[in-house]
């Protein structure tokens, strides 16, 4: 039996990049390109109306992202597998590919067999991440978790500085919130970026918002803050 051929469609807003790939997919009687752009736009309603078996997403495009078109597409039909391609090893990213429902997260220097073998497994219902990434997703996870550890056995008091730092208040804001003097809330910022094992404010400020993101599923370490507007971020 000939075995299925596996319809892919391309998106990258460099066209060079785009059609260096096309021609290196079609050099493989298995895959077919079916389609290809250069933006978001045109990407996500040629996805739709073609239902690709695979698309291949940049992840930065000059009007949206390789994510925001997997999810989309995903929302519309979960049969079509997403992958991202791209150039950064950033464990952000990956996880917003993941939550996005990308099958696939892989960099650029990939070789060109490897990303035809890549294209065939996604296709098959199985995940593909570039061992470097993932690595450092590992990393990072790992420690988030500790950074969680620490910050469950804080005060209440303690959190609530920690949070409002994230808001990119300074020490004398601080203080005028809490009703504290502001040497107090100098010394607790000094001991929380000890024992968060950071060097600046700056560190604290990421990572409380990197970890207000995960509250909802973090509850009992991450007990809610009165007076704190969890809604507003650092720019």
């Amino acid at each position: 039996m000939d075995k299925k051929t596996i319809r892919v469609y391309l998106v990258d807003d460099h066209e060079i990049v785009r059609r260096g790939v096309a021609n290196l997919l079609e050099t493989d009687d298995e895959i077919q390109v079916v389609g290809q752009a250069g933006s978001a736009s045109v990407a996500l309603r040629e996805i739709l109306e073609l239902r690709p078996d695979v698309a291949i997403l940049d992840a930065n495009l000059g009007d949206g992202t390789g994510v925001d078109i997997c999810r989309e597409m995903r929302a519309v039909d979960p049969t079509i597998k997403g992958m991202i391609l791209t150039s950064y090893d950033d464990p952000d990213a990956i996880s917003a590919a993941i939550l996005a429902g990308a099958s696939g997260y892989v960099l650029k220097r990939i070789e060109g067999n490897s990303l035809i073998s890549g294209i065939k497994l996604v296709a098959g219902g199985h995940s593909l991440i570039d061992p470097t990434v993932a690595s450092r997703v590992v990393e990072q996870m790992e420690l988030q978790r500790k950074s969680l550890d620490v910050i469950s056995e804080l005060t209440p008091q303690q959190r609530k500085i920690f949070f409002l730092i994230a808001e990119g208040m300074t020490n004398r804001q601080i203080a005028e919130r809490l009703y504290l003097a502001e040497k107090t809330v100098k010394n607790h910022v000094t001991g929380l970026l000890s024992r968060l094992g950071l060097q600046h404010r700056t560190q604290a400020a990421l990572l409380a918002v990197r970890l207000r993101g995960t509250e909802s599923s973090t509850a009992t370490a991450l007990p809610s803050t009165p007076g704190i507007d969890a809604g507003r971020r650092v720019g």
